[in-house]
C-alpha cells in the first residue's frame, strides 16, 4: 500500500531544475507516446493526412500573396530580395510552428484532466508533447519550402543562395523551441487556474504574427517602432530563420544572444513556476 502512494504522490514542488530534467528523461518514452498521439489524432480519419501539413501552409502564402503581393512584394528586398511567396512561406514555417505549439500548450492540461488527476509522472510531458507533434508538422511542411526553392532555381526567375548559413538553422530551431516550451507550460499552468487565458491566446496569435515580420517586413530599426517591434523575440528569430534559408546570410550575433537569452529566461520561468505549482494541477482542474 505504501509503495503505490508513492508511486502516485506528486514530487516537492521545490525540486530543482536539473532533478526535474533528469526525471523528463526517465520518462522520454510517454513523451514520445504522448507526442506520437497527438499527430495521429490530428489526422486521424483524414482523407489527405499528413498532406495537409504541406497544404495549410501553401495554402495560407497564396492567400497572402493575393491579397497583400501587389502592396508589400516590392518592400522586401535587402541584400538579397526575395520573391514574395517565398518572403512568406519562408517566414509562416516557423511561426505555425509556434502557433499550433502555444494552442496545443494552452489546453494540454486541461485535455489530458484524467491523466494529472491519477498517476504521477513529471506533467511537463504534456505540453512540450505539443511542441513535439507541431515540430512534425514543421518538418513535413519545409518540404514545401524545399520545393519553393527547387522550383525558383530551375525557372531561373531568382537566384537562388546556398550557403554555410544553412548550417545554423537548426540553432535557431533550437532557440525556438526553448522560447516556446516556456512561453507554453505559463500558458497551460494559467488556463488551468483561469479559462479566460486559452481564449486571450487565441486572440492575441494572430496579431502578434503581423508584428512580428512574418507576411509584412517590420519598420527600419532606425525607426522608435522598429526598435520596439525588435524586442518581440519572433521578430529577429523569423528575419534569422528567412536569411539562413533564402539569403545564405548569417544572422546578426547580437540579435541570436539577444534572444537566446529571452528564451533561456522564459524556459527558466515556465518550467520554474510550472513544477511549483503541479502538486495543485489535480486540486483545480
Amino acid at each position: 500500500m505504501d509503495n503505490a502512494v508513492a508511486l502516485t504522490a506528486p514530487r516537492s514542488p521545490r525540486a530543482d531544475l536539473g532533478g526535474g530534467f533528469r526525471e523528463l528523461l526517465r520518462y522520454r518514452q510517454l513523451l514520445v507516446s504522448l507526442t506520437w498521439r497527438d499527430v495521429r489524432v490530428r489526422y486521424k480519419q483524414s482523407i489527405l493526412g499528413f498532406a495537409w501539413a504541406l497544404l495549410v501552409p501553401v495554402s495560407m502564402m497564396a492567400v497572402f500573396t493575393v491579397v497583400l503581393g501587389g502592396h508589400v512584394g516590392q518592400s522586401v528586398g535587402g541584400a538579397h530580395p526575395a520573391p514574395y511567396p517565398l518572403y512568406v512561406l519562408s517566414g509562416l514555417l516557423p511561426w505555425m510552428f509556434f502557433s499550433s505549439a502555444l494552442n496545443g500548450c494552452v489546453n494540454s492540461l486541461v485535455a489530458n484532466r484524467n491523466l494529472v488527476t491519477k498517476v504521477y509522472f513529471p506533467r511537463e510531458v504534456f505540453p512540450l508533447s505539443c511542441i513535439g507533434s507541431a515540430l512534425v508538422d514543421l518538418i513535413l511542411g519545409a518540404t514545401a519550402l524545399i520545393g519553393l526553392l527547387a522550383w525558383y532555381a530551375g525557372s531561373g526567375n531568382w537566384d537562388v543562395r546556398v550557403s554555410s548559413a544553412l548550417l545554423f538553422v537548426p540553432a535557431l530551431l533550437v532557440i525556438q523551441i526553448a522560447f516556446t516550451a516556456g512561453l507554453g507550460m505559463l500558458l497551460a499552468m494559467g488556463n488551468l487556474f483561469y479559462r479566460d487565458v486559452r481564449q486571450l491566446t487565441g486572440v492575441l496569435l494572430p496579431l502578434w504574427m503581423f508584428i512580428s515580420g512574418v507576411v509584412i517586413p517590420p519598420p527600419a530599426r532606425d525607426t522608435w517602432t522598429g526598435w520596439l517591434l525588435a524586442l518581440n523575440p519572433m521578430t529577429p528569430l523569423i528575419a534569422g530563420y528567412r536569411g539562413c534559408v533564402i539569403s545564405g546570410i548569417w544572422p546578426a550575433m547580437a540579435e541570436v544572444l539577444y534572444v537566446s537569452v529571452a528564451a533561456a529566461l522564459f524556459l527558466m520561468l515556465g518550467w520554474l513556476g510550472f513544477r511549483r505549482s503541479a502538486h495543485r494541477f489535480a486540486e483545480c482542474i
